[in-house]
């Protein structure tokens, strides 16, 4: 089957993320796009290199008009987060961004499935929401989908299990006020609280969420941005979507009534089809995670306010 992607923005996610999804075989067809037209042609041309390694897939650089047909638009253009910056600072800059480049995607991919993943992700994925017009399951973020994976692999590495074998979300904003639900966390269906048997203490929840938190600044003073990690879950999220195959996943999209929450996007734990978000998946969460879920959802809505949404 073909399937065109196109990823709009070739800084180091937007790139990674093409390199990622050549590696899997996930696209037929690849368009990269970017302000700089020298650099998405010189991305291009590099993962074109290397597709006798690959599945077959065609790589090409070109403006919103070659994106046509495009079955996914990957939005990671936008201003970089600097050292000590929230993502919530970017907010004005990438918001602008989006309103210029976002009605001209739309004349070419008016039946795409848009993936924002640009910081603030929540942000965004609300502003293109309505400066588009188009239904919500068409409109969804990267979210707290590589939150929830450091947490796992947190807490895989305390308990000395595949990483796999860890069920645990990060759910409300994609930043400062996210939520770790250890209500809910367990490894291969048993609760923290039960997991003695694998002889590891018990776990330092504080500090464990507190480097899940801080992770990408902790990589960004190190080493200027994080992208490997994002790419791998970006792609993943496509995955669910070109496969149909209704994965559960922490996706940011617009929240109606999901404990108690009203026009925001955030991350909780959604069905991912053919069809983007089909549905949010309200899960048994505890009433303190409840009521800081609601808290998250009260500091986005102040943002977007703030920018006049």
């Amino acid at each position: 089957m073909d399937i065109r992607i196109a990823i709009i923005g070739t800084g180091f996610v937007g790139a990674t993320t093409a390199f990622a999804l050549v590696n899997a075989g996930t696209a037929s067809e690849l368009v990269l796009v970017d302000v700089n037209r020298q650099k998405a042609e010189g991305e291009a041309m590099d993962l074109s290199h290397g597709v006798s390694f690959v599945s077959p897939v065609e790589i090409v650089a070109g403006d919103p008009a070659a994106c046509q047909g495009a079955r996914i638009v990957i939005f990671t253009a936008g201003a970089n987060q600097k050292p000590g910056e929230t993502r919530l600072d970017l907010a004005a800059r990438n918001v602008a961004i989006l309103r210029k480049t976002l009605p001209e995607l739309q004349k070419y991919c008016p039946d795409a499935i848009y993936l924002m993943v640009a910081n603030p992700v929540d942000i965004l994925t609300y502003v293109a929401l309505k400066i588009s017009g188009l239904p919500d399951n068409r409109v969804i973020g990267s979210g707290t989908v590589l939150d929830s994976s450091r947490f796992r692999q947190s807490l895989s590495r305390h308990y000395g299990v595949d990483p796999r074998n860890v069920h645990a979300y990060i759910v409300g904003e994609h930043g400062d006020s996210e939520v770790p639900l250890w209500s809910l966390a367990n490894i291969a269906g048993t609760d923290l609280t039960h997991i003695a048997t694998l002889g590891r203490p018990a776990v330092d929840r504080e500090a464990i969420f507190g480097a899940v938190k801080n992770a990408a600044n902790e990589i960004i003073n190190r080493k200027g941005a994080t992208y490997y990690a994002i790419a791998l879950a970006v792609r993943r999220i496509v995955e669910a979507v070109v496969r149909d195959e209704h994965s559960i996943l922490t996706i940011s999209s617009l929240i109606s009534g999901t404990y108690g929450i009203n026009d925001v996007c955030l991350s909780l734990p959604c069905l991912v089809t053919g069809n983007g978000r089909e549905q949010v998946v309200e899960l048994p969460v505890d009433l303190a995670e409840a009521g800081a879920l609601r808290e998250s959802a009260a500091g986005l809505r102040t943002i977007l306010s703030g920018l006049g949404f």
